[in-house]
């Protein structure tokens, strides 16, 4: 009997050193997630025209994003009907859907100066991120195809080469930045967001507007024609007129941009 114990002893201790020389455990070790990738350091530049320093003659300029969707005749026919000049970022996507707008632009050289917002309005950074739900360019290719793409659609259009770059949704990264400058391109900021993306309702958008001031830049968007946005737009310009605003296109004034977008 004892030989049988000693025996039985033996087998257990020959197992344990056996689970213990690299057999898997049954019980699941826990993982360390993987570390989470930085995120991109964004900038929204700023950008403003020269003043007019003159009481009761602000000048101010209007700059509208045509990003996708169809044309807002309500904020277009104000422009055309009050003779306001103002400066046009359109996309190589808005540009394919509206060409009875773009007949309109084109046939106004003394009111729109058309300037390039992307081809596929993508996100001017290089990496990969979402911004407001958008996905960025994700690397300087990548940014570099956006702006080039952009341009070659508006030459294929009919429009002379553009001479500033405004990207989705107005945030960069600075070496993005850097990339785009280097293309020959000033990059256009803003002072005043006139609409929130289009997503402002009309009274809260028309107040944002008027309240420009002597030497600001103001984004809205003209190309969200089911938004209450367009109506607080239009209703801005004529407010703006009404004042006695002098408005400018970016080409016709000196300006300054911050985060080396305009040096």
């Amino acid at each position: 009997m004892n030989r049988i114990l000693l025996a039985s002893a033996f087998l257990l201790v020959s197992i344990s050193a056996a689970f213990a020389d690299g057999i898997p455990s049954a019980v699941p070790t826990a993982v360390s997630p993987a570390p989470k990738a930085p995120a991109p350091k964004l900038v929204e530049p700023h950008l403003h025209i020269a003043r007019s320093n003159i009481a009761g003659h602000a000048r101010i300029a209007l700059t509208f994003d045509a990003c996708m969707g169809q044309a807002d005749e309500r904020i277009l026919s104000t422009l055309v009907r009050e003779r306001i000049p103002a400066t046009i970022f359109v996309t190589g996507r808005w540009l394919k859907r509206n060409p009875e707008a773009l007949g309109v632009f084109l046939q106004n050289p003394d009111l729109f100066e058309l300037e390039n917002h992307g081809q596929n309005h993508i996100p001017a950074v290089d990496t990969p991120t979402l911004i407001y739900g958008i996905a960025s360019a994700g690397s300087r290719q990548a940014v570099r195809q956006e702006v080039e793409g952009g341009a070659a659609a508006m030459v294929a259009a009919g429009i002379p080469a553009p001479h500033w770059f405004r990207g989705s949704t107005a945030k960069y990264e600075l070496s993005a930045i850097g990339e785009i400058r280097a293309m020959g391109y000033r990059i256009a900021g803003y002072s005043v967001n006139g609409d929130g993306g289009s997503l402002l309702g009309a009274v809260i958008t028309e107040k944002r507007i008027a309240s420009a001031k002597d030497g600001d830049v103001v984004i809205s968007h003209v190309n969200q024609p089911t938004h209450a946005a367009g109506e607080g737009v239009a209703k801005a310009l004529v407010d703006l007129k009404a004042k006695g605003t002098e408005f400018v296109r970016l080409e016709d004034v000196e300006d300054t941009g911050d985060d080396k977008t305009t040096e």
